[in-house]
């Protein structure tokens, strides 16, 4: 078998075997730090998701609406002297200018996957002689459920949305007394009102949402609001949430609308994430720093040991590439075995998270998934640590004289 593998792998296997403690306790701490960087990453990377899933499950990556209303100040014929001061006027509830062209526009993006055109404005809802100030929500099932997942979210009833149909959240039910197949009856301060059905409750994991969101069909919201064939808002999803910022500002100059992001309305949110990404490549790179300082002292030390040994290869034959080509092979080989052990331990210390780790009704605190690309990319970054940590010693026993290697 040795005469297919080339000299410096002999070499390296060689060294390795017979410093076998060495070699042992060097892997180890490899395996540790692997360990600890697969835990981490699938940890956080856990986290984030089920951060990100709870609050986006629930609202669009963007949404666009009519621009704000201005008005412009009177001026003399000096540019200098105004006529009157201005204060900016009072926002009315509005409609999107051809709104049915910029959803098209919308859809005809490639990094657009959802579009739900909405009627959302201010109402009460009224029980009796309760009177509950809610959020009026009309929209198009079909299209707004690709934005927000509302059947998922259902308690009590179904998600089907005919016109004269109503969801409620469990908290605004509640306060009102209200239950499926019962009426509620929605009141708008122009003085418009109708009364619908309770098709069902609805729960977003959001107290505040749930006792003032209602949500009617797309029609019945532009008849009570005033807006006769028109829509205040238009709900977008990306393929790329991470990138709603950028599109949020192209669609802003070329639509000419006000187009609001996830990431502006949900700025602390958003920060949160950011650092816990840093925190985790920090905790990446300290990781590989101490692994890689222990893969060099222990190939210090090894040089040390060897070095008669590399003075009579060099004396047989042996090149300064060859010597330093069998402490790189060294450091790789540790680097690899190391990751292999690691991401075996740190998938153990996972799924231990996972039994240990649990809310008070028995399910997990949240999911966490160990993708195929994590155990690749610590394999890659393991054995790349391994080998240029060992390029220093291995550069040391390059440079041995062979004559004075062999004296001692």
């Amino acid at each position: 078998m040795n005469g297919f593998m080339p000299f410096e792998w002999i070499a390296a296997i060689r060294f390795l075997r017979e410093g076998r403690s060495q070699t042992a306790m060097t892997i180890v701490g490899a395996a540790v730090g692997v360990a600890v960087i697969v835990f981490m990453s699938a940890l956080i990377s856990g986290v984030q998701a089920n951060i990100f899933n709870r609050v986006l499950s629930t609202q669009p990556h963007i949404r666009i609406s009519p621009v704000d209303e201005i008005t412009r100040p009177l001026r003399g014929n000096e540019p200098s002297v105004e006529l009157a001061t201005l204060q900016k006027p009072a926002q009315r509830l509005r409609s999107i200018d051809q709104w049915q062209v910029v959803v098209k526009r919308l859809l005809a993006r490639q990094d657009i996957v959802a579009v739900s055109p909405s009627a959302t404005g201010a109402a009460f809802a009224v029980r009796g002689e309760a009177v509950k100030a809610i959020s009026l929500i009309g929209i198009n099932p079909e299209a707004y459920f690709n934005i927000v997942d509302l059947p998922s979210k259902i308690t009590a009833g179904t998600a089907l949305l005919a016109q004269d149909d109503v969801l409620i959240g469990i908290e605004l039910a509640a306060n009102l007394g209200l239950g499926v197949g019962e009426k509620l009856r929605v009141r708008t301060g122009a003085g418009a009102d109708a009364v619908f059905v309770i098709r069902g409750l609805y729960d977003l994991g959001n107290k505040g949402a749930n006792s003032s969101g209602v949500y009617v069909a797309l029609r019945a919201a532009q008849s009570l609001l005033g807006l006769s064939g028109g829509v205040s808002g238009i709900d977008i999803n990306l393929t790329n949430p991470y990138q709603a910022e950028i599109v949020a500002a192209e669609l802003r100059q070329s639509l000419g609308v006000d187009a609001e992001s996830w990431i502006e309305t949900l700025a602390q949110l958003f920060t949160a994430l950011r650092s816990q990404t840093i925190a985790n490549y920090a905790i990446q790179f300290f990781v590989a720093l101490a692994v890689a300082l222990g893969i060099a002292s222990v190939l210090v030390v090894s040089v040390v040991q060897r070095s008669r040994e590399i003075g009579i290869l060099r004396a047989m034959g042996a090149t300064r590439g060859q010597v330093l080509r069998v402490f790189l092979t060294q450091g790789a080989v540790v680097g690899f075995v190391g990751s292999l052990v690691g991401s075996a331990v740190g998938t153990g210390f996972v799924f231990l998270w996972r039994l240990i780790a649990r809310n008070p009704d028995g399910t997990e605190f949240f999911p966490i998934e160990l993708k195929l690309t994590l155990f690749l990319m610590t394999g890659i970054i393991a054995t790349l640590t391994g080998l240029l940590a060992a390029f220093p010693p291995a550069l040391r026993a390059a440079r041995l004289n062979p004559v004075d290697a062999i004296r001692g």
